[in-house]
């Protein structure tokens, strides 16, 4: 995972100071790009160990649809809601805190997020009053149309920004079939580049692999492109450890090749295999 320490050293040398809407302030830069060849490994950061479950959790919650913070809780502790009170996810301070203020239900058992990911995925609200289910479309034109220029999910529902606990940071991806493989370029506006990008690349790198496996193609590259890439001013400490460290081999991950719907995924169809990681490294979330 060079890339991504190449990343964090960029920003560190080439940065700006700019200031943010959590009032933390960041050195950022604008514009910035990524390339992971998936069939080399998976693209899991070493130099600190990465919570690979909340990342696989995330994102069957976003293929689910759902826009509800508890029931990504359901999924990644495999419990009922009930039974996991107070357990917190990646999302729960935004629920408890953006979503509380939009008025959207916050209780101990339903945190709702209003219109993000799951939502914009699979339940796009199009002009005409009727949903889109992008995730099923895009999946179809991969199988039937692989050549078109038009296999894109965007996240970014422009009319919905202002009823988001959170508008999307990953904005939009588009997929590209080429010679038998699935490759995906993910357009990114913003990013935590220490704590969210490592899941961000991890997360997508997954999606291409599933999707690949439903249409049955094999995989190409995953390529990652920034718009304000920056590292918050309470993170230079945990950036400068991670940079001393010297990343080991990509582990690779092993899908179960039954599944050949993207809705019958569970957390148990994923495991990693040969991940070796230096110690974890924490630090406090901007919200």
């Amino acid at each position: 995972m060079k890339q991504y320490l190449d990343l964090l050293e960029y920003i560190l040398t080439k940065g700006v100071k700019k200031e943010d809407r959590t009032g933390t302030g960041t050195t950022s830069v604008f514009g910035y790009q990524m390339r992971f060849d998936l069939s080399e490994g998976f693209p899991l950061v070493t130099t600190k160990k990465t919570h690979l479950k909340a990342i696989i959790s995330e994102l069957l919650w976003f293929i689910e649809g759902s826009t509800d913070e508890r029931r990504l809780a359901e999924i990644h502790f495999g419990e009922s809601r009930e039974n996991i009170i107070g357990k917190k996810t990646v999302w729960t301070a935004n629920a408890d805190a953006q979503g509380k203020d939009l008025g959207y239900v916050n209780t101990d058992t339903i945190k709702e997020l209003g219109h993000v990911y799951g939502a914009q995925w699979r339940s796009w609200m199009g002009t005409d009053g009727n949903s889109i289910d992008q995730l099923s479309d895009l999946i179809n034109q991969i199988k039937t149309n692989p050549d078109s220029r038009r296999m894109i999910l965007s996240a970014w529902n422009v009319g919905e920004i202002e009823k988001m606990a959170l508008p999307p940071c990953h904005t939009f991806f588009q997929f590209y079939v080429a010679n038998g493989k699935l490759s995906c370029q993910l357009y990114q506006r913003s990013a935590d580049v220490f704590l969210g990008v490592p899941f961000n690349i991890a997360s997508y790198a997954l999606l291409t692999m599933m999707i690949a496996q439903v249409c049955e193609l094999e995989v190409g590259d995953f390529v990652h492109t920034f718009g304000d890439a920056h590292i918050y001013s309470n993170h230079y400490d945990q950036v400068n450890l991670q940079l001393s460290r010297t990343p080991h081999e990509k582990p690779s991950m092993k899908i179960n090749p039954d599944i050949k719907d993207i809705n019958d995924f569970k957390v148990e169809d994923f495991e990693l295999i040969d991940y070796v990681c230096d110690e974890p490294i924490k630090a406090q979330m901007a919200v």
